[in-house]
């Protein structure tokens, strides 16, 4: 159980469990006018920035809702009208970009690899130069169906190689895994509140290259999901458009503060990554197979194979296990029966060595003899 407040730890890829630093910043009311707000709003842009290593080419531009809006809103808002996106899928997180082109009534064409194999950055690099109607290449940094960690740089090599421009959605990445826009062409990169920062729900945001950022203007499909916009708005006056998740920003502070004292993207990758080690090598004790190879595998979320004992019932499993206090989540695949165990959020690797002995007792009241595929 959390020690703050008794509720069950998250094992998830987001929401996810916070600290109690993040939980008390939302124990007051703010208006959004109020200095106190415009101050925190503008901590948190100049922050992500920092952590991204964009420096003054590129700006946050924070938007209410759920990571989907900030990826929307960076699809919708960069990507030219009569111009066409080149979607790089592995997952389903790939698949949601094409449907909400699918609702903007954007044109698009997708490259997909299986969901435990990375994009072919040699077919990325052939259907740019085949398509010359092609603008754009959208890519999930980290994808959260598998888990796996998709090969950023090196399709931003090529992307930019052929003259186009590249957005990335790295939602279960940004904070955890280096991606340094200093180095790393791009106009824009896609995030939330709720995952690598250990932040609440309520707040997605997008890294933009300014230069990029002002030919969008008019590009947009929705008012309220237009970044052009909505940063327009925030260099006038330091104000939201419309009412603000006040809340949540300050919690979001909080986090970012957090982050900045563990040390940055390099402490919460040390952590996260001694999660996962830990969790991986208890799972495999127990018999259980991760999907991905060491290689692969991105320390945020380890998808494991369906057990073939047939005592093992998912559902049972994981009502078991958040009795214990423990939630974990479904698979997502189409590959193969899965189910996912997050190594993110506020949580070390006792915490994990508590969800294996949560495990082994849950297994053990199963009748589940081993986790072998």
């Amino acid at each position: 159980m959390n020690d703050d407040n008794r509720d069950p730890l998250l094992l998830t890829p987001g929401p996810l469990t916070t600290s109690a630093e993040t939980k008390q910043a939302m124990l007051h009311d703010w208006g959004s006018r109020d200095q106190s707000f415009i101050d925190a709003t503008q901590n948190v842009r100049d922050a992500l920035v920092d952590v991204s290593g964009g420096g003054d080419a590129f700006t946050a531009v924070p938007v209410q809702g759920s990571g989907t809006f900030a990826v929307e809103a960076m699809v919708g808002t960069f990507l030219p009208k009569d111009r066409k996106l080149l979607i790089v899928v592995n997952g389903a997180y790939g698949h949601r970009i094409a449907k909400i082109c699918d609702y903007m009534a954007r044109r698009y064409t997708v490259l997909e690899t299986p969901e435990d194999t990375p994009p072919d950055v040699g077919a990325i690099s052939r259907t740019l130069a085949d398509d010359p109607d092609i603008s754009h290449v959208v890519v999930i940094h980290c994808e959260t169906t598998s888990g796996i960690l998709n090969p950023v740089e090196d399709i931003a090599a090529v992307v930019a190689a052929a003259n186009r421009r590249l957005l990335i959605d790295a939602m279960s990445a940004f904070g955890a895994i280096p991606l340094d826009l200093s180095r790393i062409p791009c106009d824009a990169v896609a995030a939330s509140s709720n995952k690598c920062f250990e932040g609440v729900p309520g707040m997605g945001f997008v890294l933009c290259r300014k230069a990029a950022l002002e030919e969008t203007k008019g590009n947009a499909h929705s008012l309220s999901l237009d970044l052009f916009d909505q940063w327009q708005a925030m260099e006038a006056n330091g104000q939201w458009r419309f009412t603000p998740p006040t809340h949540v920003v300050f919690a979001f502070e909080a986090a970012l503060k957090a982050h900045a004292r563990e040390g940055g993207v390099d402490g919460r990758f040390a952590r996260y990554s001694e999660n996962c080690s830990v969790l991986v090598e208890g799972m495999r004790a127990f018999g259980f197979e991760p999907l991905l190879s060491h290689n692969l595998q991105a320390p945020i979320i380890v998808t494991f194979k369906m057990p073939s004992d047939p005592k093992f019932v998912f559902q049972t499993f994981y009502d078991r296990l958040k009795d214990r206090g423990y939630v974990i989540y479904p698979g997502k695949l189409t590959v193969a029966e899965s189910f996912r165990m997050g190594c993110i959020g506020h949580l070390d690797a006792d915490n994990m060595r508590g969800a294996l002995a949560a495990v082994e007792q849950t297994l053990t009241d199963m009748g589940v003899t081993s986790g072998a595929p």
